[in-house]
């Protein structure tokens, strides 16, 4: 049975304008307009960010959704995935942001709206370990693409945390994932959206 509703999740410091998730919410728009889209703009803080997701996908039928996840947004994918059962994209992943993200304690700006300034608290790493899924078998069918090129992330520790998955390591890159407008079909392909 085909999948009826996606959820796209950004990564830290973006937001539902990054051009991955633009690209997207587009060719889901073109080629399957009756799926249920939703990109929310996420909170900084992961247990608000994670509540806002659930509360969202309350009503999604059961079995009949995906999500896909950049960067952190493919952290807390991995928990969706979990707690839903679906599959999951994963795009240069956040494998331990818990670590990754303690250097970024204090005031950050957002990606896409450098005026706009939040803060990254401290308390904010104990609540990513506290939505970790590592070490736990996957919700549903998982798909990694991951940049060898990637400025930010290890894709060898994407590699190794998603054994699992279906895995497309591509040469070169970086983690905007600049080659993702050649990719997003068979990312929508993988979802099996209707």
């Amino acid at each position: 049975m085909a999948n009826t509703h996606l959820l796209y999740l950004h990564g830290f410091r973006s937001s539902p304008l990054s051009a991955k998730a633009q690209l997207t919410a587009a060719r889901v728009a073109a080629r399957h307009p009756g799926v249920t889209w939703w990109c929310p703009q996420l909170p900084p803080s992961p247990r608000e960010a994670l509540a806002l997701v659930q509360r969202g996908i309350a009503d999604w039928p059961a079995g009949r959704m995906a999500v896909i996840g950049s960067s952190l947004g493919g952290f807390y994918a991995s928990w969706v995935a979990h707690a839903k059962h679906c599959p999951s994209v994963l795009l240069n992943p956040a494998v331990d942001p818990a670590r990754d993200l303690a250097r970024y304690i204090g005031e950050q700006t957002a990606w896409h709206d450098p005026e706009a300034r939040f803060f990254f608290r401290a308390e904010y790493i104990d609540e990513l370990r506290a939505w970790d899924v590592r070490g736990q078998a996957p919700g549903g069918a998982e798909l990694l693409l991951a940049m060898q090129g990637d400025e930010v992330l290890d894709w060898r520790e994407m590699v190794e945390r998603y054994p699992q998955a279906r895995q497309v390591v591509l040469p070169g890159g970086d983690h905007a994932l600049s080659v993702y407008p050649e990719w997003v079909d068979a990312v929508l392909e993988f979802c099996q959206l209707a």
